[in-house]
């Protein structure tokens, strides 16, 4: 309802009846629907061809949420006190698709028109009910533009620090719907002046909470100037600007990598979230010295499947902070001029090729690896017989570890 008053095409539909969901099933057939939530009311039934899903929830009261999640019981009951139990004014309106009558029982229109995110009833009791509805507050206010309202605002704030009682997976999954936003900026704005975002992500809080504010204030609208830069970003590059400030040019790799990884296990990231995370941020310093890089290291850069990524982070960055923009060009001017093949060609010599040479895989087996690997990308060898032959210099060197 709300987005159709807005005038935007709505991602889904709910469906609220007096039916029960008993009758629900038996109007649509018990091939077309799943009792997923009869014990609330819930049931999804299957539509024609590639509809999808439908919702369809009977009208009810809830009992007490000792959980912050689900209501212990549900009754139920008629629209007007349905509405009453839902979190804010604008998702708390029906429509009617036969008479086509919008039902607004808790102002959600006049919120609407005024564009503002307003809790239905007592704040305080709405937040209990859900914890992870503060989240959500700030993601409607931020993704419509809206204002959040004062009272509203006011509840978040002396609840934040009971965003934990609501699972990890819920938060992250409002996170990375705010962080691919449009509107992320707003978003983490609104997050951190409720208290929200100190609470999900405390390694935030000695640089956001420093004295004298001004530098708080500072460090946190370069974040959000660089959220704003940004186009259409990934979940894990937008999270990179927001947690870029946790690492300086010092930061040994292995702290980075560290340090990432404990806010993706609390957060219960993915693995492959974590990987594109860590290897960004452990990167956000590696094209200051491009244009006097070796060329090995600069291919193997410029070879990541994240390396626009990187770009983005590092042009960005350097557009906020008025820093030399000069790093940046080269490696984009680098990767138009020049073939992948040659950026990320076809290795002379494998692990097999070593293997039948006698050699055994461990610690020096990757170094002769990598050793021939930047001779290849330095274009101090060409062909297999030459990389053969530096296996065997190496090999007398030292380098290798044949038994």
């Amino acid at each position: 309802m709300r987005d159709f008053l807005l005038g935007r095409d709505p991602q889904d539909y709910d469906v609220a009846t007096n039916a029960r969901p008993e009758q629900v099933r038996q109007i649509f057939g018990h091939r077309q629907t799943a009792a997923v939530g009869a014990s609330f009311g819930v049931i999804l039934v299957r539509g024609p061809g590639k509809a999808g899903t439908v919702e369809v929830a009977t009208f009810r009261t809830e009992g007490p949420y000792r959980d912050g999640r689900r209501p212990e019981s549900v009754a139920f009951t008629t629209p007007e006190e349905d509405a009453q139990r839902r979190d804010f004014t604008i998702n708390g309106m029906f429509y009617d698709p036969i008479t086509h009558d919008v039902l607004d029982y808790v102002g959600g229109e006049r919120d609407l028109s005024t564009g503002l995110v307003r809790a239905i009833g007592d704040p305080h009791d709405r937040m209990r009910e859900d914890k992870l509805r503060m989240l959500r507050a700030v993601r409607f206010a931020a993704a419509l533009e809206f204002e959040l309202d004062p009272t509203t605002a006011a509840a978040i704030r002396e609840m934040a620090g009971e965003i934990h009682v609501v699972s990890a997976e819920r938060i992250a999954q409002e996170l990375r719907r705010m962080l691919v936003d449009s509107q992320r900026r707003r978003a983490m704005e609104l997050a951190w002046q409720v208290g929200l975002l100190s609470q999900i992500f405390p390694e935030l809080n000695p640089i956001l909470a420093a004295e004298p504010a001004e530098k708080s204030t500072e460090a946190f609208q370069r974040i959000g100037q660089m959220l704003h830069l940004l186009e259409k970003p990934s979940f894990e590059t937008a999270l990179a600007f927001l947690l870029h400030v946790l690492f300086t040019s010092e930061t040994s790799p292995d702290q980075t990598v560290k340090t990432i990884d404990r806010i993706c296990r609390r957060l219960r990231l993915s693995n492959r979230e974590t990987e594109q995370l860590s290897w960004l941020l452990v990167h956000q310093y590696a094209l200051a010295d491009a244009p006097r890089l070796q060329p090995a290291t600069l291919k193997r850069l410029l070879a990541h499947p994240l390396i626009r990524d990187l770009l983005a982070v590092s042009r960005v960055e350097r557009i906020v902070t008025n820093d030399d923009l000069a790093p940046v060009i080269f490696c984009e001017e680098f990767l138009q001029n020049t073939p992948l093949e040659e950026i990320d060609p076809p290795p002379l010599v494998t692990g097999d090729d070593l293997i039948s040479r006698g050699l055994s895989p461990g610690p020096q087996f990757r170094n002769l690896l990598t050793a021939v690997r930047d001779a290849q990308l330095n274009g101090e060898i060409t062909t297999s017989a030459a990389a053969l032959e530096l296996v065997d210099r190496l090999q007398r060197d030292g380098l290798g570890d044949k038994p």
